[in-house]
């Protein structure tokens, strides 16, 4: 499968399972399982027909491991704008996790902190580097530290995704240090 199918059809599994779903007639459960065979007739009958093999190979080989599948199910792995319960229990940090942005972004961050803004929860990186991918797709990044150590220390909750990425409902701005990529 080349590369550039690839990404149309992860671009087209995220809007359907994170954000649409209702848009190709989808039913997520909730916690936002639906059935592979479900969502590829739902995706053939709305003219964006995917194999079974394609669906593979996007949910293996995609790198942030952003969909999950469980026996004849498929959900997103994190960052719905619908809801949905993944079901995650609470987890403790590492003493510092990371969120990539730009720099227009930067003067409402420090003004209100990190909120969800369509997504249920803030998304945080576990390592720089990713912060640094995440805050370059939409421009130069910017990466901002949090000291999840403290939020956790002050009651805050945390729960780690499938794939990895921190998940938290907001981060106050006292809990944030910026600073460019590294």
């Amino acid at each position: 499968m080349d590369e550039g199918r690839t990404i149309k059809v992860s671009k087209y599994l995220s809007k359907h399972l994170r954000h649409q779903p209702e848009r190709i007639g989808l039913t997520l459960d909730e916690a936002g399982w639906v059935e592979i065979d479900t969502l590829l007739a739902a995706a053939a009958s709305h003219g964006f027909r995917i194999t079974p093999d394609e669906l593979d190979h996007v949910v293996a080989a995609n790198d942030k491991r952003r969909f999950a599948i469980d026996g004849t199910r498929i959900r997103a792995s994190q960052g719905h704008s619908v809801e949905v319960d993944l079901g995650l229990s609470p987890a403790v940090p590492p003493p510092y996790l990371y969120h990539g942005t730009v720099n227009r972004f930067l003067d409402a961050i420090r003004a209100e902190g990190l909120r969800p803004m369509n997504r249920h929860a803030v998304h945080l990186s576990p390592d720089r580097e990713t912060a640094t991918r995440v805050g370059a797709r939409r421009g130069r990044p910017v990466v901002l530290s949090v000291d999840s150590a403290a939020m956790h220390r002050d009651g805050r909750l945390f729960h780690v995704s499938a794939n990895g990425v921190w998940l938290t409902e907001s981060v106050a701005p006292r809990y944030l240090r910026f600073s460019g990529p590294h």
